[in-house]
């Protein structure tokens, strides 16, 4: 699955980027467009979504930005906490690409990607699509795409559990209320990961890109 290169920040121009600013409400996706992107299926996403949350402990407004394997084994992880804002696809589509960019090198030369970058949002409210989801969907399909990465899975985490959004599969465990479960003993260990610093600097160096 390809989505075509979008132009990085640096090469599009002031009347773009001007236009982007004012029109943030088309910087998200609705479910049927994420549906119809072709996103790959997890094979268990239940593990990635407990290992995830065992790592990085998420409470509401914590994104956790994961760079899988083809066998599924996290290579990579960050996370970090959303500051009060407007919904805006690109402003999250720079702060996961600084995470990425910090944890992991980019697989721009290769010509099919390899690896998949995946996407939990802890959040309030319950698991039906917001606009913010929708946001985030958008942001991670462009971060995707400027890191040489397949844009894989959406998830949600809330208080009734977790949902991956687009495939109707989801637990009541592990939930934003739950306290972390253990690794799985025969999980092979993972390469040391890294947690990306706080929203608010991230999305300040992002905003002055």
């Amino acid at each position: 699955m390809t989505f075509g290169f979008a132009p990085s920040a640096a090469s599009t121009s002031s009347a773009d980027l001007s236009a982007a600013s004012a029109n943030p409400v088309a910087r998200m996706l609705e479910p049927a467009e994420w549906a119809a992107a072709g996103i790959p299926l997890l094979r268990n996403p239940r593990e990635v979504v407990s290992g995830l949350h065992a790592r990085h402990h998420p409470q509401p407004a914590t994104a956790v930005v994961a760079v899988l394997d083809p066998d599924e084994r996290v290579r990579a992880s960050a996370s970090f906490t959303r500051r009060p804002a407007p919904a805006d696809g690109w402003m999250f589509r720079n702060a996961l690409l600084a995470q990425l960019r910090r944890v992991i090198p980019h697989d721009l030369r290769r010509r099919t990607p390899v690896r998949t970058a995946v996407l939990m949002y802890c959040r309030d409210g319950d698991a039906r699509w917001t606009e913010e989801d929708g946001a985030w969907m958008w942001g991670l399909r462009d971060a995707c795409t400027l890191h040489g990465l397949r844009c894989g899975a959406y998830i949600t985490l809330t208080r009734d559990g977790w949902q991956v959004l687009g495939e109707g599969r989801g637990g009541r465990r592990p939930s934003a209320d739950s306290a972390p479960e253990p690794f799985a003993l025969s999980e092979a260990p993972s390469p040391p990961i890294r947690t990306g610093g706080a929203a608010s600097e991230v999305l300040r160096r992002a905003a002055a890109r």
